[in-house]
């Protein structure tokens, strides 16, 4: 399987002809899902004893697997929240996978980790943190807001007064989902406070005044959204810092989808306070044009991370030893083995220079505001709020919950475009709409024209 035969040079030239098709193709199909007992008959059993051959299984996933596929950057998926990769970025991927590198330790992967410390500078300099905040680069948004929280909880149960309590946070119905995730992992309580709209400093201390003796001690923490996924909304990031230091406590910003927007001036305001942050999540493969998968947790103080992070083992003791001084990135976050998932981010910023980068995510922010107009003007749509960052929830006059389900999966089948419902609450009650999210720059007014005429 190691050996360099004629079979394997035939195989990377066919497997590059692929790549250089896919980075190069100005048009995609969307893809759609097939179950599995489909899938299964039109491949049928691909691993086996005596194997089925590269060519024969390259066959398969070109004719089969990869149309089962949506791919994150067609200009018509707006569901979620996609993504759009450059293709100077694609490219280096397969260079990153290529190289082998392991990214844990500066001893072994002191070339690829300058890289990403490259781009991670870029970031920190995005946010305004304070000299000494630096950060690593992780899978995903999940994994940066774990990373965090374990950092913070170590941090507050260095009193021991705390060794043996259960920790408890604070955020806002609007939080994205893996923050009470990473609150199950973390074994840390979690309370909401009720609104989807912006968390606000005086919700927080009406939330915290509201606490029993024991809630307040075990309180730890506060995670406030630099952009919710559902709509792009952004907490009073100033105000909760305030709460935050007058309490103590540690101040967590999950701006994993948001973050991308600290590049474009039209917007950096709304982000004011984002500097004050204890620890920050944010997401290249978002909206920093990063392939998957390429999160980041960035910290004021990167010692309490790695105080909460590094590993010890006597097998690791040599990564650590005079001569193999520098920058260990699985000291500041939950995992030990990783890729350099850093590395096509930074030559992406290499190659086109952050103004191209801020462009494009003032592109995206444009396309949410020509959306709404489009929606203002169309006699049977309404915004249930006004578009934020990139974000659009609007509206079909009349229809039921099944409408949107129906219209989603129609779209979806046609091959035409992926744009899925969401739930929004109005007082006591959720509402179905439907939601746009722009990340691609490459997704046109006609697009979004051409979509909204599939509502009539």
């Amino acid at each position: 399987m190691h050996h360099i035969d004629i079979d394997l040079i035939e195989m990377t030239l066919d497997v590059m002809k692929y790549v250089i098709g896919r980075v190069s193709a100005t048009e995609h199909q969307i893809g759609k899902p097939k179950k599995y007992e489909d899938l299964k008959a039109l491949v049928g059993d691909t691993v086996t004893e005596k194997g089925v051959g590269g060519e024969y299984a390259f066959n398969l996933w070109k004719e089969h697997l990869s149309k089962a596929n949506v791919p994150v950057d067609h200009p018509r998926n707006l569901a979620f929240v996609p993504a759009a990769p450059t293709k100077a970025a694609i490219m280096f991927d397969l260079i990153t996978a290529a190289s082998s590198i392991h990214g844990a330790y500066w001893m072994e992967g002191a070339g690829g980790i300058f890289c990403e410390n490259e781009a991670m500078s870029w970031i920190v300099s995005l946010t305004g943190m304070p000299e000494g905040a630096f950060g690593v680069f992780t899978s995903g948004g999940t994994a940066a807001n774990l990373s965090a929280i374990v950092t913070a909880r170590e941090h507050w149960r260095e009193n021991p007064e705390f060794n043996r309590e259960k920790g408890l946070i604070i955020t806002s119905m609007g939080a994205h989902s893996s923050v009470k995730a990473m609150a199950k992992v973390a074994d840390v309580d979690i309370l909401l406070v009720d609104s989807e709209e912006h968390l606000t400093g005086e919700a927080l201390k009406e939330k915290i005044a509201s606490l029993t003796d024991h809630q307040r001690k075990c309180l730890f923490a506060v995670v406030g959204t630099g952009g919710t996924t559902n709509a792009g909304v952004i907490d009073d990031l100033s105000g909760i810092a305030d709460v935050c230091e007058e309490h103590n406590l540690w101040f967590h910003i999950d701006a994993a989808y948001g973050g991308g927007a600290l590049v474009a001036d039209s917007v950096r305001h709304l982000f004011k306070g984002i500097e004050r942050a204890d620890s920050i999540t944010i997401d290249p493969h978002k909206w920093m044009f990063s392939p998957y998968d390429c999160g980041a947790v960035l910290y004021k103080n990167m010692e309490l991370a790695k105080n909460a992070h590094s590993q010890q083992g006597s097998y690791l003791d040599i990564f650590k030893d005079e001569g193999a001084h520098g920058f260990n990135p699985t000291d500041y976050q939950i995992q030990l083995t990783r890729r350099v998932r850093g590395l096509p981010l930074w030559f992406s910023l290499a190659t086109h220079g952050t103004d191209r980068y801020k462009e494009a995510v003032e592109r995206g922010l444009e396309l949410a505001q020509i959306a709404g107009r489009l929606i203002e003007a169309h006699p049977d749509l309404e915004l249930v709020r006004e578009p934020s960052l990139s974000c659009v929830l609007y509206r079909r006059i009349g229809w039921e919950p099944e409408d949107y389900t129906h219209w989603t999966y129609e779209n979806h089948e046609k091959g035409f475009a992926l744009v899925t419902p969401t739930k929004w609450k109005n007082g006591d009650t959720y509402e179905t709409c439907s939601r746009f999210c722009f990340i691609n720059p490459d997704t046109t007014e006609k697009d979004i024209e051409m979509i909204l005429g599939t509502m009539e």
